[in-house]
C-alpha cells in the first residue's frame, strides 16, 4: 500500500505532527507541564521547585565552513531553543553518529568550538555519545538535548503572546540562508551577479545565527521592575501595570523563516499578528543573496532573527537591551485579538516547505 501523503523536506507538517507525534507520546505525567506542540521550540518539565526546559535539535556538521565555524554554528540552533523560553541553556549534551571519512583532528576542531562557546555561556556538558557509523553522512551527523534549569516564573511561554503586546523583530528575514548559501557557495552567487563586498558581507552574517544572548538580554529587560521598587506602576494612559510584565513570548525563526516564525506564534497563542513591513529590520546583503537565488527571503530559514511579543510597557526597555549589543531591533507590529497574520493588511500562511531546502539540492548537485 502507498502513503498517498507526500513528504516534505525538513520538519514535519502540522497533519502529520497530529496524526503520527502528537497521538503517542509516552506516559501522561504531571510533571510535564508542556509538551510537545507543532511550531513550538521546547518542552517544560517540573522538578521540585525548578523548572527544566528541554529541547532537541538536529547536528549538521559542514566542512566547508571550517571545521571551528562549523561547531559555532551547530550549537547555535540547539541552544536557541531553550533560550527562548528565557531561561538559561544549563546543560548540552549531543550524540554524534558521524561518517567513517570524519578525522580525529577534524572532530577534534569541531568540538573544541563548540565546547568553548559552551564554556562561555555557562553551559555544561554532562554526557554525550561519539561515535563513527558506516551509512552516516554529511551534514547531518546527529542530534542535542539542551536544559536549561530556572526558575520557573522566569520561563516564558512560546504561546503567551497577548492581545497588546507590541511585536518585535530583530535582524531581519534571510540572515541565516544568506549566510550560508555565501559563505557555500560564493561562486555561484558571483555568477549571478553579486559583487564581492556584497557576498563577503552575506557570507559574514552566518556568525549572526545565534539568538541565545538576544533572547536571555531581552527576557532580563522585560524582568526589570516597571516601579523601580517591586510596585506596580502606571503606564501613562490611566492603566496598572503588573511589575512582572515584560516579553511574553519568543521565537527564533528557522524553517520557514519570518513569514512561518510570525504563523507559529500566532497559532500557539491564539491571537492575531498585524505586521508592517517597513518597520522590520533589513539587511541588504541577506536580501541581495536571497533574492540572487530566487529566495523569499520572509520564507527561509533565517535562525539568528528573533521574534517578540512585549507588553507596552516593556518595549522601550527590550529595544535598548537589545540595541545595547549592536542588535538591529525594530517594534513591526502588534498582537490582537483574532487569529492569522496579516502583514500591511493582507494575510499570509505559512510556507508548505523552506525555500532554502530546494536551493540547497540545487547548488549542492544532490537534486
Amino acid at each position: 500500500m502507498t502513503d498517498e501523503r507526500a513528504p516534505r523536506r525538513g520538519k514535519v507538517d502540522r497533519d502529520a505532527f497530529e496524526s503520527a507525534v502528537r497521538p503517542n507520546l509516552g506516559a501522561a505525567r504531571e510533571d510535564v507541564r508542556l509538551g510537545p506542540t507543532h511550531g513550538v521550540d521546547f518542552g517544560v518539565v517540573d522538578v521540585a521547585d525548578r523548572a527544566v526546559v528541554c529541547a532537541t535539535d538536529p547536528i549538521s556538521l559542514l566542512p566547508e565552513l571550517g571545521y571551528e565555524r562549523a561547531g559555532r554554528f551547530a550549537l547555535s540552533f540547539a541552544l536557541g531553543d531553550v533560550a527562548v523560553s528565557g531561561v538559561p541553556p544549563t546543560h548540552f549534551c549531543p550524540s554524534f553518529a558521524l561518517p567513517t571519512d570524519v578525522g580525529d583532528d577534524d572532530f577534534e576542531a569541531f568540538w573544541a568550538a563548540i565546547a568553548a562557546e559552551c564554556e562561555a555561556l555557562g553551559v555544561a556538558i554532562p554526557t554525550g555519545h561519539t561515535a563513527r557509523y558506516p551509512g552516516a553522512s554529511l551534514p547531518w551527523v546527529g542530534a542535542a538535548t539542551v536544559l536549561g534549569v530556572g526558575d520557573p516564573d522566569d520561563v516564558i511561554r512560546p504561546d503567551g503572546a497577548r492581545p497588546g503586546d507590541r511585536l518585535l523583530v530583530t535582524k531581519g528575514p534571510g540572515i541565516e540562508t544568506a549566510g550560508l548559501f555565501a559563505s557555500l557557495y560564493p561562486d555561484e552567487l558571483a555568477e549571478r551577479g553579486l559583487d564581492e563586498a556584497t557576498i563577503d558581507a552575506a557570507a559574514a552574517l552566518l556568525d549572526e545565527t545565534s539568538v541565545v544572548r538576544d533572547a536571555l538580554a531581552a527576557a532580563e529587560a522585560g524582568r526589570e521592575r516597571v516601579g523601580g521598587d517591586g510596585a506596580a506602576a502606571s503606564d501613562g494612559v490611566g492603566r496598572t501595570v503588573d511589575a512582572d510584565a515584560g516579553v511574553s513570548a519568543m521565537h527564533d525563526a528557522t524553517e520557514g523563516g519570518l513569514r512561518g516564525a510570525l504563523c507559529e506564534t500566532a497559532e500557539a497563542g491564539g491571537v492575531r499578528i498585524d505586521v508592517d513591513s517597513t518597520a522590520v529590520p533589513t539587511n541588504a546583503a541577506a536580501v541581495a543573496a536571497c533574492e540572487a537565488l530566487d529566495l523569499d527571503p520572509w520564507a527561509c530559514t533565517t535562525s539568528g532573527t528573533l521574534l517578540l511579543a512585549v507588553d507596552p510597557t516593556a518595549v522601550d526597555r527590550v529595544v535598548d537591551a537589545l540595541e545595547s549589543r549592536g542588535t538591529p531591533v525594530g517594534v513591526a507590529g502588534e498582537v490582537r485579538e483574532g487569529s492569522g497574520v496579516f502583514v500591511d493588511g493582507e494575510r499570509v500562511e505559512p510556507p508548505v516547505e523552506d525555500a532554502s531546502w530546494a536551493a540547497y539540492e540545487r547548488l549542492s548537485g544532490s537534486d
